[in-house]
């Protein structure tokens, strides 16, 4: 299928890339049409065409990102991330409309065959087909074509940003700014029995403005605003101004100041400035909101990708909910879509689209793009061809070890190619290995992975799989059943940390394991990392028990950080603390025996599970470990630190990259730059051509998953836990 890529040297191309796959309980959609923002995506592409210190300018929220990065990982990692978000393609579009091609065995609400109208800027991009979640999707009534439809996600934003002003019948806003989410918002507020003012700095937006309902429309080149909505109200001023409009002047809320009456309101949708002058604002008691793109629902990923809807009887508007709202409109006529929509093209020609909208003083509002080949009996609702029978149980589990490849593997497959993968993993595989099939759940990630690492094909569906070795580097909740997919077609496994979500996977797993001829490796990247490995050898050296302290100073979660969706992730202490607790088992040659952990941060508010931990783990041999994970302090303090104390010796690792032990009255230092990765993959590498044992046995694995489960059983028991009762038998 073909999709339009936008790189950030300002190129777009048009590209041919892997159909999608449909998420679950989701769909997969065959589009006859999408929308242009010419709001949002202008944005994008002139961000894109901007040099590195207008980028800079532009976004300094990534900037602050690149310096914790340069922080915590070293300046080479930070650039190499830079370099690669530079150089990775990203979509384009978030509204619009088409056919249910497939619909994922959980979903009941939807058909193949079905018109619906489609939103989301992770999934509804301008391409051939799209895989969109279950709440993401609307069904589309009769008498509202498939074009029209394809405005849905654009005309919600313009619904919910009048939901936040909650305007009476009657009452004069005005609009300001009459781009694409404007117009809607003109049109939204007049079909509310609503008297709406307007304001543009293009001419040419008058006629458009007017025909979608504003009584009187002000060009301030023209006009001057303040006296035209003091006539226009008969001196009072307005009750609520919506900003639509996208820029860094200030000018837009000072403007608002002026023309609102005492006790107005201003709802802000458009990225645009907004500092408050105290003494306009107090006077006057103003109000100020923000309105969130659709509604209720948005960025949330347990509602989107989770299905989680929320009970309308505490929500009523969702962005969902939304979508029908708007459709309803479309299918009145109290949206008058042909006034707005000012070009349609084939997506054949959509790069002419995004030049023309480039152009100063483009008179583009709403821009259709229509998509080829949709047969007629598709519309009519086609059956779905039946899916393929899910692979017969295999056998008996019986325990195996794979000591050594006999037959070495020259090629290896990969699922899920993001940022990190892109970052941290491919960059030192491909000089090791033939890479065979990519696959990512986005097509034109998928094809950018191929095109970079020079993968022989590229695809959004796991099943495409076929190499006798494959590299796992999805997100969390995914990796049990691909891992136990994969053992059981006995084939040799790479995963990112960590293992799986729970001790039920973890079961699943080990069957698969025990009975198959493969082997699994888990990404605990710091046991391998080049002062691991001196440490390891001066801990070895040294008679008697140790004690070790690993202190992490993750920082906070972000709550729109896809960490903080727990079904997604498991929370930090198994996606992240994991690594450490598995480092503890890595330096003292013993099995942990007993656990006591304890939040140390309360587990309330926005994330509702363990964000921060204090575990104390014993050894069989009398060693002691401790883990502190920890979400709060200062950034300025190193972010992993690990003491070990022996017999005769002092170590201290920071950061993983610099190693400092005190012995004999002497200190010695060792730098090294990777914190595991490249040593890592060439382990690996090495396994698969049959040059050297498996360098991170299964066993060694799935114990450090079961202390992770133990650290988190005592949280929840409030005691310690003994492991020797959740131990495999010999």
């Amino acid at each position: 299928m073909r999709q339009i890529a936008q790189y950030q040297d300002g190129r777009l191309e048009l590209q041919d890339v892997p159909r999608p796959t449909a998420p679950p309980a989701g769909l997969l959609v065959r589009l006859t049409h999408s929308v242009i923002s010419t709001g949002t995506e202008r944005m994008k592409v002139e961000q894109a065409g901007m040099n590195l210190l207008q980028k800079a300018r532009a976004r300094p929220d990534q900037v602050r990102q690149v310096l914790e990065t340069g922080r915590t990982l070293g300046w080479p990692a930070a650039l190499a991330k830079v370099r690669n978000r530079l150089q990775t393609p990203t979509p384009l579009g978030y509204s619009a409309a088409g056919v249910v091609e497939h619909v994922a065995p959980e979903n009941s609400r939807f058909r193949v065959g079905q018109r619906v109208a489609v939103a989301g800027a992770e999934c509804a991009f301008h391409a051939e087909y799209v895989a969109v979640p279950d709440l993401l999707v609307a069904a589309v009534p009769d008498g509202v074509a498939n074009w029209q439809a394809a405005y849905t996600a654009i005309a919600s934003i313009a619904l919910q940003a009048v939901r936040q002003l909650a305007p009476e019948l009657g009452e004069r806003v005005l609009v300001i700014g009459q781009g694409l989410v404007g117009l809607l918002v003109t049109a939204v507020l007049r079909s509310a029995g609503v008297r709406v003012g307007a304001v543009d700095l293009l001419a040419s937006r008058r006629p458009l403005a007017e025909a979608m309902g504003a009584e009187r429309v002000v060009i301030p080149g023209e006009q001057r605003l303040t006296d035209e909505m003091y006539a226009w109200t008969q001196g009072y001023g307005v009750d609520g101004v919506i900003v639509c409009a996208a820029t860094r002047s200030n000018t837009p809320i000072e403007q608002s100041a002026e023309v609102l009456r005492d006790r107005g309101r201003i709802v802000i949708v458009g990225n645009a400035r907004a500092d408050l002058a105290w003494k306009a604002f107090y006077e006057k008691e103003l109000e100020v909101r923000y309105s969130r793109s659709y509604g209720p629902g948005r960025y949330d990923p347990a509602y989107e990708w989770g299905g989680a809807d929320y009970p309308i009887g505490y929500v009523r508007w969702t962005e969902q909910r939304n979508f029908d709202a708007c459709l309803h409109l479309m299918q009145t006529g109290a949206l008058d879509l042909e006034a707005l929509t000012t070009r349609r093209l084939p997506f054949d020609r959509a790069l002419d689209a995004y030049q023309a909208m480039l152009v100063d003083g483009a008179r583009d509002a709403g821009m259709i793009l229509e998509y080829p080949g949709v047969a007629s009996s598709a519309l009519d609702g086609a059956p779905a061809p039946a899916s393929a029978p899910d692979a017969a149980p295999r056998g008996r589990p019986v325990r195996h070890s794979v000591p050594r490849v006999t037959t070495p593997i020259t090629q290896v497959d990969v699922i899920g190619a993001g940022n990190f993968a892109r970052t941290m993993l491919l960059p030192h595989l491909r000089r090791r290995i033939s890479l065979g099939t990519v696959v990512n759940a986005t097509a034109l990630s998928a094809n950018h992975a191929k095109a970079t690492f020079g993968f022989a094909l590229a695809a959004t569906e796991p099943g495409a799989v076929s190499s006798p070795a494959v590299l796992i580097a999805t997100r969390h909740h995914l990796h049990a059943a691909l891992v136990t997919a994969a053992l059981q077609a006995d084939r040799h496994v790479f995963v990112e940390k960590p293992l799986c979500l729970s001790r039920v996977e973890l079961d699943q797993i080990h069957t698969a394991y025990a009975s198959g001829g493969g082997s699994v490796q888990v990404g605990f990247n710091r046991r391998f990392a080049g002062v691991s490995a001196e440490l390891k050898r001066v801990v070895q050296a040294a008679p008697g028990p140790k004690t070790a302290s690993i202190r992490v100073a993750a920082g906070r979660l972000s709550a729109q950080h896809w960490f903080a969706d727990y079904a997604q992730s498991g929370g930090r202490v198994l996606g992240e603390a994991c690594h450490f607790l598995d480092y503890l088992c890595f330096l003292f040659a013993a099995p942990p025996v007993r656990v006591a952990a304890q939040t140390v941060w309360p587990a309330a508010g926005r994330t509702p599970f363990p964000d921060s931990v204090a575990a104390q783990v014993e050894f069989a041999d009398g060693s002691s470990g401790q883990v502190l994970y920890v979400a709060e302090g200062d950034p300025t303090w190193p972010k992993e630190q690990c003491t070990v104390f022996g017999a005769g010796f002092v170590a201290e690792i920071t950061n993983f990259q610099e190693l400092v032990v005190h012995r004999g009255r002497r200190t010695r230092k060792v730098r090294h730059r990777s914190k595991g990765h490249a040593e890592e993959m060439d382990a690996w590498a090495a396994f698969l051509r049959g040059e050297a044992d498996h360098p991170l046995p299964y066993q060694q694995a799935r114990q450090s998953m079961l202390l992770t489960f133990a650290v988190l059983e005592s949280i929840q028991l409030g005691r310690s836990v003994d492991l020797r009762t959740t131990a495999d038998p010999e």
